[in-house]
């Protein structure tokens, strides 16, 4: 009713209390001195012909006002033990708590929302993710399911070219049997006619005849009257192998023997007895066997781990016999440390080199912005120039990577959206290609490498994928960068195939590294390099990757983490490693140079 100090309160019939001021004077201004209206609850009040004062005092509430009065007026004193404070000094205390959780409830609060809408963008991410998996797992088992169908059709077709073969000695065979028995039958025939037609001198006159030419019959078909296994054929003192003059320890090491028969032919089955074993010439004799795969066109692949390095002495049998140039000795390399990589020397100076590959006898093959492929000896003197700008055969436009393998030469034709087969010494002999994006076709090709099957991988850089195709340019399959997920990649440049036989692609559009079984199945992705343009693995799976922007060549492990970086280089493209001793080659684009560096 006011803001004055509670006083003397008093009782209305309500039981509503009213301090006996404010009761006076909100009477006089009704104007009516019988009745009072409570402002409360609104029931009238009789009020006694005394006035307010009349009516009955509320003792414990004005006990209650009176306590309060005297707290409010309380300064410090002491009361027996303890102080007694300021009621206000108290509150204001308690207030500044009280703020101070609120002010902490508010930042728990404020935290609480942040978590509850990261566990949102969590639960989102997830979806998202469940999506990309499960569109990389159908990819994936779609890409199996095509490898699948592609294995299957070649199992086939071999298993018919075998039968037709087996079909064909048989009939053979059977064609000199049949003419055996005819000749045989045919003096046999004669034999019976003389003894039942003819006289006893004529039997006389021939009877010396028949015999003879009976048993030179005899004689001239019974070496063959047996069928044979055809392995009986294969000559092992015939049977060669391919290997290398260096291999290093903890490398798993692959000989190829060919089996041939005793005229040096190809001997196209399988079914030999293979053995392979490497003896150390340096340490006490030690042994390591070989794992043999019988790959059932008359080639076999021995797989050797040496467990130390120094002079080995590598020995092969088939069917118990040594093969040609068994044993030989092999030098088993330390394992490299890549930590020691330093500067690399200076061995070619040309104009825009691009990519680089080199020969088994070693030559270096340096593909050139001049559109031409300049071959180098060891000492950097120019050999040969093979090529020239155009669009016919053997010329070329903004042609990058290059591959060879033998005496035959693969080059990527950038320009002119094709890939280009020639001799080592740069004789025309196939091409494939054209521009577009269906199957075998390119839009800007970069890198072409060669698997140890002779098949093709093309790097199809402006269309974001990988192509395979068989060593003349067939269409086998694709590995496509596009989408998102795993199997995303933008503008492939280098490729390299690991120990494996997996493909490495240095993807310089979206600055990843990512790993792809042969079928196009995806494995993994490495490294943080930028805009990596060449890569190179060596025999014990360590990557080496050029990186454009970042102006080094930087190492990984075979696990995929960065071991080493070589700087100090002005845009490097690509990089090859020497097949006889595992030296190292980069194309110093900036400096038009090509390095060489050793491990």
């Amino acid at each position: 009713m006011s803001f004055t100090p509670f006083d003397d309160p008093r009782i209305l019939s309500c039981l509503h209390s009213f301090c006996l001021q404010c009761l006076h004077h909100e009477i006089e201004k009704s104007g009516s001195q019988q009745i009072f209206q409570c402002p409360i609850c609104e029931r009238n009040t009789s009020i006694p012909v005394g006035g307010a004062s009349v009516l009955p005092q509320n003792l414990h509430l004005g006990f209650e006002v009176e306590v309060a009065g005297y707290m409010s007026k309380m300064v410090n004193i002491t009361h027996k033990s303890h102080t007694v404070k300021d009621i206000s000094t108290v509150a204001k205390t308690h207030q500044i708590e009280i703020t101070g959780a609120l002010e902490n409830a508010k930042e728990v609060v404020t935290k609480l929302t942040e978590a509850m809408g990261e566990n949102i963008r969590m639960i989102e991410q997830v979806e998202i993710s469940k999506q990309i998996a499960f569109l990389a797992i159908n990819q994936a088992f779609e890409t199996l399911q095509q490898t699948l169908e592609e294995r299957k059709r070649t199992l086939l077709s071999e298993l018919e070219a075998i039968s037709l073969s087996k079909t064909t000695a048989l009939t053979l065979q059977k064609e000199q049997f049949e003419k055996m028995v005819g000749d045989i039958g045919h003096y046999t025939d004669m034999a019976s006619q003389i003894l039942q037609t003819h006289t006893d001198h004529e039997i006389v006159a021939l009877g010396g005849l028949i015999p003879t030419e009976l048993q030179a019959t005899l004689k001239r078909h019974f070496p063959h009257s047996k069928p044979t296994q055809q392995h009986n054929c294969v000559s092992a003192n015939r049977c060669c192998y391919e290997t290398t003059v260096h291999i290093w320890v903890g490398t798993r090491y692959h000989v190829k023997v060919q089996s041939k028969t005793s005229k040096g032919e190809e001997y196209p089955h399988g079914g030999a007895e293979v053995k392979g074993e490497m003896r150390s010439k340096t340490h006490n004799g030690a042994v390591v066997y070989g794992e043999v795969e019988d790959h059932r066109d008359g080639t076999y692949t021995i797989t050797l781990t040496p467990p130390t390095a120094g002079l080995h002495q590598l020995l092969i049998t088939m069917d118990g016999q040594h093969v040609q140039n068994s044993p030989n000795d092999l030098d088993v390399m330390p394992k490299r440390d890549y930590h020691t990589l330093c500067n690399a020397q200076q061995v070619i100076q040309c104009n825009s080199p691009w990519f680089v590959a080199i020969h088994d006898n070693g030559d270096i093959y340096v593909g050139s912005d001049d559109d031409c492929i300049y071959v180098f000896d060891q000492t950097g003197q120019l050999k040969i120039t093979i090529g020239s700008s155009g669009s016919s055969d053997g010329q070329f436009s903004s042609l990058s990577g290059i591959s060879i393998k033998g005496d035959v030469l693969y080059v990527a034709d950038t320009g002119n959206h094709r890939v280009q087969k020639l001799t080592s010494s740069g004789k025309f002999l196939h091409k494939f290609g054209q521009q577009g994006s269906g199957q075998g076709q390119f839009n800007e090709p970069v890198v072409v490498i060669i698997d140890s099957n002779n098949k093709l991988i093309v790097s199809d850089s402006d269309n974001h994928r990988i192509q395979i195709f068989n060593e003349d340019g067939g269409w086998l399959l694709t590995i496509d960068g596009n989408g998102s997920g795993n199997h995303s990649f933008e503008s492939p440049w280098g490729l390299a195939l690991d120990p494996q036989g997996n493909i490495h692609v240095a993807a310089q559009g979206s600055n990843t590294i990512k790993v792809f079984t042969k079928e196009g199945v995806y494995v993994r992705m490495y490294g943080d390099p930028n805009r990596p343009s060449g890569i190179a693995i060596d025999d014990e799976g360590y990557s080496l990757v050029s990186e454009r922007d970042g102006n080094c060549l930087s190492i990984y492990d075979p696990e995929g983490n960065k071991i080493h970086t070589m700087g100090n280089l002005k845009n490097p493209y690509g990089t090859a490693l020497d097949p006889r001793d595992g030296s190292g080659f980069i194309v110093n684009y900036g400096a038009n140079t090509v390095l060489k560096y050793c491990v």
